[in-house]
């Protein structure tokens, strides 16, 4: 019989804060059409679990998620990594899912998080060989440690001789909830997602966004999510429940206020305040440009427009064109410059979240003192971080515009 089925060595970590050690373990021949939710019931076997009304979780080393679909659904909302959909683990097999070498978790009853590892062997076995039978399920062939263990086992190598090995100086990374590692995750293409979004094109709006990391252009993602649950709203609610989440973790300005938007969508309820079709890209293009270049401007609340202030200037722009906010002041609401405080703060953050320890200090040095702005910028372009910096810092922007409108107690439509 050809060696197919894989050889999956699972070692439970702990549960209900404890860590164990030695781990005990067992080792299962699975086979190619068994899913996880067929291995989820073996493990559970093996370790002598008698109560089963408790969840089962696999999180593959990419932080994809496998478990059961109502489950799954509830874990789309993750606030870290990319968004990705839910893998039903009665549908997902594992030797399509994995291959020799990789290295996953399962984690039984998410209250008391029984945590256990899991590593497929490097070389596949024949389930006659190993088993003496072809079982419809995975099954055990081998094993230690005290759930209790038939051999006495305590460890992988005891030889009922040999003193128990050191416990490591620190937890396994899994107990640490330091794994998996973040896995950088394909940079959004943020032309395609406006593209999308000005298209109101769902099913492309959604393929920009699915794999992508998304944590630097929240707001930008929130501006098509709208669109997205009028059209394609089953497919659209796991991707809105995560950005509301990720919006409500991270906490910038702008984004308690459209998280708040976003579960109304959800909801189906009507938003609160005043509705107005805003270019948010152009609010806050006015709000922080260039005060040499402008003083400040007038959002018309009856169109969305933004206008500078040379627009009301019979003299610049012609008796005909100029508008007039005398004359009906309910419908203009006037737009004065901030300060370039906040936008030096973009940079302290954009700084700040840099990795690269040389790269993180010469960015902070750029900061300090009178043109400030400039050389920040020259070195940004150098590093080739400029895609990077504009993403990050027009999403900042954008958030700081939406919570303007909010305090003048008007919401995006």
């Amino acid at each position: 019989m050809a060696r197919t089925w894989l050889s999956v060595t699972v070692e439970l970590l702990g549960g209900r804060g404890e860590e164990l050690w030695p781990w005990p373990g067992r080792v299962f021949a699975v086979g190619p059409s068994h899913t996880f939710m067929d291995l989820a019931m073996a493990i559970n076997d093996a370790f002598a679990r008698w109560d089963r009304s408790h969840l089962s979780v696999f999180t593959l080393a990419d932080g994809r998620v496998i478990t059961d679909e109502d489950t799954g659904a509830g874990m789309a909302g993750s606030v870290r990594g990319p968004i990705r959909p839910p893998i039903d683990f009665a549908a997902a097999k594992v030797a399509r899912m994995v291959g020799p070498g990789a290295e996953f978790q399962f984690t039984f009853d998410l209250g008391d998080a029984w945590m256990h590892r899991c590593v497929v062997g490097e070389v596949k076995v024949d389930p006659l060989e190993v088993l003496g039978i072809r079982p419809d399920v995975p099954l055990p062939y081998w094993g230690w440690g005290s759930i209790p263990d038939q051999y006495g086992r305590r460890w992988a190598t005891d030889d009922g001789e040999s003193r128990p090995p050191a416990r490591p100086a620190r937890p396994h990374p899994m107990l640490l909830h330091s794994w998996p590692a973040q896995v950088q995750a394909p940079v959004l293409d943020l032309s395609e997602l406006r593209e999308a979004i000005a298209a109101e094109d769902a099913a492309r709006f959604l393929a920009a966004v699915t794999g992508r990391d998304v944590d630097d252009v929240l707001q930008q993602v929130g501006a098509g999510i709208p669109m997205a649950l009028e059209q394609r709203r089953q497919d659209t609610e796991p991707v809105a429940l995560s950005v509301i989440n990720r919006l409500t973790w991270r906490d910038g300005a702008g984004d308690g206020v459209l998280a708040e938007d976003l579960l109304a969508g959800l909801r189906r309820v009507p938003l609160t305040g005043q509705m107005v079709p805003v270019d948010l890209d152009m609010l806050s293009i006015m709000l922080e440009g260039d005060p040499d270049l402008s003083t400040g401007g007038y959002l018309d609340l009856r169109t969305g427009q933004v206008y500078d202030d040379s627009a009301a200037d019979p003299i610049i722009v012609g008796e005909s064109t100029a508008i007039d906010v005398e004359e009906e002041p309910d419908r203009w609401l006037r737009l004065d410059h901030t300060s370039s405080r906040d936008g030096w703060q973009d940079m302290v953050a954009f700084a700040e979240r840099q990795h690269d320890e040389a790269l993180r200090a010469r960015l902070e040095r750029a900061i300090e003192g009178k043109g400030a702005f400039s050389r920040f910028r020259d070195l940004v372009h150098d590093a080739n971080l400029s895609e990077q910096w504009y993403a990050f810092s027009t999403d900042r922007q954008i958030g700081r515009a939406r919570e303007f409108l909010a305090d003048n107690g008007i919401r995006v439509g």
